[in-house]
Parts: structure tokens; C-alpha cells; sequence
């Protein structure tokens, strides 16, 4: 009999908790909107996003919006966001220059910074004719990514460049147009 009266109050006990918990006692409503991600939570090999990249012939009135607050990155086409990207923009010491630029003729495979003891592949310039650009995840001066760098994507953690994942960077490389207008805010 002890056995069985153990038995039912232990169940009637877990009931009781699962019907609360059912009902919202004790819960929290919780606003994400003030996390964003950060660090080691952003692949920085893959695109930011698990559909395809936009196909920019379908799409008119092209420009980039780049959120310092947000570290993100925002293609707008045809009137709406039509992808994001993550990003690391300039650290306070270097910060990101904001304004409304252009993307320029200039773009490449790959450079090397001796000064900063850092490169990027796949660069695209904004301003200054290759001296701010879009561009991949910190690279060594054999091409070898550095992972210590890559893994603050989503952070402010560039010289001033735009910092992007690789695949991000090689789409950017490839697909936006010269004079497609960059609005850093």
C-alpha cells in the first residue's frame, strides 16, 4: 500500500507541474530582438542564408545597406531586403566609415596587408579605390583563413573594411555591379 501511495503522489505531483506549466505559470515572455548573433555562432565558410543568393538580372533599383548596430549586411532590390549577410565593420579604434558610397571598379582575388600582418580574399572597394572594401574573413599571408579573426564575424572586429563569410564575399565578388549604390549607417 506505501508503494502505491508513493507511486500516485509522485504522479499526481508531476501533473500537477505539467498542467502549470501548460497554463504559462511561471513563465516569461523574453524579447530577442536585443541579441544578435555573435562570434562563434555565425558560419563563416557558408552563406548567411539557407536559400540562394538573389539573381540581380531579376532584380531593379539594386543598393546595400550596412547596419554598424545590427553587423549586418542588407541587399535591397525591387523596393525590399532580398538578402542579408553577416558582418564585422570597423573596430572603435578603426571604425567603418559611414555615409552613402559606390561600389568601384576595383576587385580581386586576394591581397595582403604586410602593415596589418592580415589579407582577404575576394574584395570588392566602396571607397577610396581600394582602400575600403567588402571582403572575406581574415586570411595570413599564405592565403590560410585565421580562424581567431573569422570567428568575431558578427562583431566589430575590421580595420574599417567590411568583413564577410567567404561565400558571401565570393558571391559579392562576382555578382554586384560597379556603381551599385552603399549606404553605411
Amino acid at each position: 500500500m506505501k508503494r502505491f501511495l508513493m507511486i500516485f503522489s509522485t504522479l499526481a505531483i508531476t501533473a500537477v507541474i505539467g498542467l502549470a506549466l501548460l497554463a504559462g505559470f511561471g513563465s516569461r515572455k523574453t524579447t530577442y530582438a536585443k541579441y544578435k548573433a555573435i562570434g562563434s555562432t555565425v558560419n563563416w565558410h557558408d552563406p548567411s542564408e539557407s536559400r540562394p543568393y538573389p539573381n540581380l538580372k531579376n532584380e531593379s533599383n539594386l543598393w546595400i545597406y550596412v547596419s554598424t548596430k545590427n553587423q549586418r549586411v542588407y541587399l535591397h532590390g525591387n523596393g525590399q531586403v532580398i538578402y542579408k549577410m553577416y558582418c564585422s565593420t570597423g573596430e572603435a579604434s578603426s571604425p567603418t566609415p559611414k555615409g552613402t558610397f559606390h561600389i568601384q571598379a576595383q576587385r580581386g582575388k586576394s591581397f595582403y596587408n604586410a602593415a596589418s600582418g592580415e589579407g582577404a580574399n575576394y574584395w570588392v572597394s566602396w571607397l577610396d579605390h581600394g582602400v575600403y572594401l567588402f571582403h572575406s574573413v581574415p586570411v595570413t599571408k599564405t592565403g590560410q583563413y585565421i580562424p581567431s579573426q573569422a570567428e568575431k564575424l558578427g562583431t566589430p572586429a575590421s580595420h574599417g573594411c567590411v568583413r564577410l563569410t567567404v561565400a558571401d564575399a565570393y558571391w559579392m565578388y562576382r555578382n554586384i555591379p560597379y556603381g551599385t549604390k552603399v549606404v553605411i549607417k
